[in-house]
């Protein structure tokens, strides 16, 4: 199987082509069938929030996603209220306990707003499972069957860094809106007129952040369990400032649409970003998520007009000569970026546009990338230092610094 027969059912419901996801999120060629652990994508991402209710409208009015199926009391489910939210291929799905005793709150209550999983969608289940069992893995849930009348899912889940979970998903029986238990549900909610269909339209990586010491540990993870390769490694001066470092290793499914940089603190002057997370989320996690779009500045633009929050970048990167020499011609003209504060990096394959949101909630934990591709791989090397230098500058207005 070659990756011309593997898009996601997320993938083929937002119309995206195997031409788009390349450019979109550096989507390569390779053969599944020679994979011990075959993951066709990103299935969805599911967090636990203090409030779900005001959560899916606040993804709606705010980053444009759509709400398309719900769980909760009405539908029979006593423990939690569950949102289900997309823009193109990406799935969120929005939990709030309502149970005093629900083991979300329980996550809430420890860690903040944050991702409890990280669910991949797999062609075979059973395998992937056998594979991660033989290989040391811990596994959460053993594979079983859910089913209602839209069909059948198979589901298992494995433990990640943290509380995190990866479930595993097989929904090539499956016609409904997101998983037995869940109805197709709507909003009231109406965009204004002439904003844009999706504001991002696949999901580009997912970062996590371990302990120190630890980052090798969960890099052999993915080696060893889900057959990941090492796509780059961030070390020494490619990842440090005068004050604070910390050390990134990138994992990769075999097709490159499932990216999990993983981050550990290194020791330095002051408490690193990885540091002030760690702390404030309690433990390990995933950090933020790179949401791919195919015109940054448009979306930087609207969701800035709706509150979004955006690291600040000194006029000082953009008049760099060294920098302009290095990055040739881009779409837009250099001003353009200044004006938004969007970074740009160039590599032998390409370049890209990014730039990075402030923590979207009441802990300095979890944030936002937009990332606009145009034939790099990478992750935005020549950027480390002036996003780093933005972090501290923002650690520092804190106190956590």
């Amino acid at each position: 199987m070659t990756v011309d027969q593997s898009l996601t059912s997320q993938e083929r419901l937002a119309d995206l082509d195997l031409a788009q996801l390349r450019q979109l999120v550096g989507l390569v060629e390779y053969d599944a069938d020679r994979d011990p652990f075959p993951v066709t994508g990103w299935d969805a991402v599911v967090w636990s929030v203090g409030n779900a209710t005001q959560a899916a409208l606040y993804y709606q009015a705010v980053f444009g996603m759509e709400l398309v199926a719900y769980s909760g009391p009405e539908t029979g489910n006593r423990d939690h209220h569950a949102f289900v939210l997309r823009s193109g291929a990406v799935r969120f799905v929005l939990k709030g306990g309502i149970d005093p005793r629900s083991s979300l709150l329980d996550h809430h209550r420890r860690h903040g707003d944050g991702i409890v999983d990280i669910a991949l969608e797999v062609p075979d289940v059973d395998r992937c499972v056998a594979h991660a069992r033989a290989h040391g893995a811990t596994i959460l849930d053993e594979p079983h069957d859910v089913t209602d009348e839209h069909g059948t899912v198979r589901v298992a889940a494995i433990a990640a860094y943290g509380d995190t979970r990866h479930s595993l998903v097989d929904r090539s029986r499956y016609t409904g809106p997101y998983l037995p238990g869940y109805v197709a549900r709507t909003s009231g909610y109406t965009k204004p007129a002439g904003e844009p269909k999706r504001l991002f339209q696949a999901l580009d990586h997912v970062v996590g952040n371990v302990e120190l010491g630890r980052m090798d540990e969960w890099v052999a993870f993915y080696n060893r369990i889900m057959g990941f390769t090492n796509m780059a490694e961030f070390v020494g001066d490619d990842i440090a400032t005068e004050y604070s470092a910390l050390m990134s290793k990138v994992v990769a499914s075999g097709n490159h649409r499932v990216k999990f940089p993983l981050n550990e603190p290194a020791v330095g002057k002051k408490r690193s970003q990885i540091d002030e997370y760690l702390d404030f989320y309690d433990g390990p996690g995933a950090q933020h998520l790179a949401l791919a779009t195919g015109d940054i500045l448009r979306t930087v633009d609207v969701l800035r007009a709706k509150g979004v929050q955006f690291l600040a970048t000194p006029d000082s990167y953009y008049e760099d000569p060294e920098l302009r020499a290095r990055i040739g011609e881009v779409r837009v003209p250099i001003e353009e970026l200044q004006s938004r504060g969007v970074l740009v990096d160039r590599d032998e394959d390409g370049y890209l546009l990014q730039i990075f949101t402030k923590p979207i909630g009441d802990r300095p934990t979890v944030f936002f990338e937009l990332i606009e591709r145009h034939g790099s791989l990478g992750f935005g090397k020549g950027n480390f230092q002036a996003l780093f230098e933005a972090l501290e500058r923002e650690q520092a207005k804190r106190g956590n610094f």
